[in-house]
């Protein structure tokens, strides 16, 4: 029975760093084309005096979308702000707690942000608002962002506590980036 928990958590932590992995290199593609467009859209606004309608909006959803798409691969790195003053020593047992205490915070926060963005989500897509713009391109297109960037966010969390509750050892290589 131990095995067999060992291997579905195991599982767990491999496909939650896997879509976090795919994710966050899509959202660096996804940044590219980001610049690419804005220079499309400079070469066309400035250098043929004909500017497009769709690139402004395009690059502002793309760019949320890139945004919430990142935070869980950026968990994953432990590339966030990261302030150990008090807790500089990653071999304590106050240390061990308090990194377990600040990521449930964030799968806490992580939840509760995925829930609400679900709601609006969802009220989005029921009642078929778009945004206000030339293109209303449907808001369920820009608010999915915030549900789907969210949950990945607290699976990620989850798995971070997973593996420092079986390696603690790993918050030290966390604290230098080394994940």
């Amino acid at each position: 029975m131990k095995n067999n928990m060992g291997a579905v958590l195991d599982g767990f932590v491999s496909g939650v760093d896997a879509v976090s992995e795919f994710t966050g290199r899509l959202a660096g593609w996804m940044f590219c084309a980001i610049g690419f467009f804005v220079f499309y859209e400079v070469v066309m606004r400035y250098a043929f005096t004909m500017p497009t309608i769709w690139v402004d909006e395009i690059s502002r959803i793309l760019q949320v979308w890139t945004t919430y798409l990142a935070i869980a691969y950026v968990l994953k790195y432990r590339q966030h702000i990261l302030i150990d003053v008090a807790f500089r020593d990653t071999a304590t047992p106050r240390r061990f707690w308090v990194e377990i205490f600040s990521i449930s915070v964030v799968v806490f926060f992580g939840l509760i942000a995925a829930k609400y963005g679900f709601d609006i989500w969802l009220k989005s897509t029921q009642s078929g608002h778009t945004t206000d713009s030339y293109l209303a391109v449907p808001k369920v297109f820009v608010d999915s962002s915030i549900w789907v960037g969210f949950g990945l966010l607290s699976l990620q969390g989850l798995s971070e506590i997973i593996k420092v509750l079986r390696d603690p050892n790993l918050i030290k290589n966390a604290t230098l980036g080394q994940h």
